[in-house]
């Protein structure tokens, strides 16, 4: 099928977009290459895309409904993956202003493409950090996410509200999927473990906020875009189930759902350093910190929702993840 894929500059965006085009789907990507962080890694995963006949490239902003909607009538998609976005949680507390552009701005003018040029899913990433001020674990798609703990976070719940209305309205068959800390080869250098992994090898302290007491649901990034995959090519549909008079929060009349995608097995902060010191051959020096503003304690994706209607088993432990990361590292950074 032909796919229009956002992010595909992106770490999951990319990968995404490679598992497509290995199955030889027609993939139309898009991103802006803005420099929140590396441009040129952001150019080497473009790079490994380019290489495929079946893949077509376009370098600018969401935020540009004219561009995007001439896009879409040339194209006409089947699906749509939404994976652009601008990340971070730390970034969200000094430039507000990019979230709404991108994430606000951008989202909506995804929605009226669709609605305009109409597709058979539109598949979009949300994020754990909708979860905010609940502590309530494991986190279930059934828990309100109504107290979020930074603008990125409160970004990607009105996301999950705007797709809603418009497969509400326009019946566009929408699905969410709140990601969970994902990392891997051609990772975000602003994740920790990336960072752990450049301060280590260059022999500096690292930096362990909260004092190491968080907890992340770490999820390799081939088990993520496994579920993804999964999910683009069954539309959601509407739940004939659903009660107004008790709605579920994750499923709708409209053809909209929500899902967790992570690993569903909690890592302390700690364990992970001890398996990148492992992975790298190299101790750590650490420096403790106290716990930066946005941040939450603990994640933990309860996916049984994703396992009953997708069949995702995610596989890949921690140790071998990021044994798997290190090799990458060192050899894309000839370390």
């Amino acid at each position: 099928m032909k796919l229009i894929v956002t992010g595909t500059a992106g770490f999951i965006g990319c990968a995404v977009a490679l598992r497509l085009l290995e199955r030889g789907d027609a993939v139309i990507g898009i991103d802006n290459h803005n420099a929140y962080y590396d441009p040129q890694l952001k150019a080497a995963r473009v790079a490994r895309l380019t290489q495929f006949s079946n893949y077509r490239h376009h370098k600018f902003d969401l935020a540009n409904r004219d561009a995007l909607h001439q896009l879409f009538e040339a194209e006409k998609p089947a699906r749509v993956v939404n994976l652009a976005a601008q990340a971070g949680v730390r970034y969200s507390l000094e430039h507000p202003a990019t979230y709404i552009d991108a994430n606000i701005v951008g989202f909506m003018n995804i929605l009226e493409a669709c609605r305009q040029y109409p597709v058979e899913h539109l598949v979009f990433a949300s994020s754990s950090s909708v979860y905010g001020a609940n502590m309530r674990m494991p986190f279930s798609e059934q828990d309100g996410v109504d107290h979020p703990l930074s603008l990125y976070a409160a970004t990607k719940k009105s996301n999950e509200l705007m797709a809603h209305a418009y497969s509400h309205l326009f019946h566009v068959p929408c699905t969410g999927l709140r990601f969970f800390t994902v990392y891997g080869p051609w990772g975000r250098p602003d994740m920790a473990y990336f960072k752990f992994t450049r301060d280590i090898l260059a022999g500096e302290p690292i930096t362990v906020f909260n004092h190491g007491h968080h907890q992340r649901d770490f999820t390799y990034i081939d088990d993520i875009v496994e579920g993804v995959i999964r999910v683009i090519n069954k539309p959601a549909t509407p739940q004939p189930e659903w009660d107004a008079h008790n709605p579920s929060p994750h499923s709708s009349s409209a053809p909209w759902r929500i899902y967790n995608i992570g690993h569903g097995n909690p890592i302390a902060l700690m364990a992970m350093i001890e398996a990148l010191e492992q992975a790298l051959g190299v101790s750590a020096r650490l420096v403790f910190s106290s716990k930066q503003p946005g941040d939450v304690d603990d994640t933990h994706a309860d996916v049984r929702q994703l396992h009953n209607d997708f069949g995702y088993r995610p596989s890949t432990s921690l140790n071998q993840g990021l044994r798997n990361f290190v090799a990458w590292y060192r050899d894309y950074f000839k370390v």
